[in-house]
């Protein structure tokens, strides 16, 4: 059986519930692109220091 929703690529993005504020003073909505983002880099931050433990 076949979802009546389609997950087709680079579609606009699904926002989840919660916006910021840019520079300009717009609202933009929260994606879940958005977030992976920002855990990568956190992830990235936190790999050298856990070398020198």
């Amino acid at each position: 059986m076949q979802s009546s929703q389609q997950n087709s690529p680079k579609t606009t993005p699904t926002p989840l519930g919660g916006s910021v504020i840019d520079e300009t003073g717009r609202e933009v909505p929260i994606t879940e692109d958005m977030i992976q983002q920002a855990c990568n880099a956190l992830e990235k931050a936190q790999q050298p220091a856990a070398k020198h433990k």
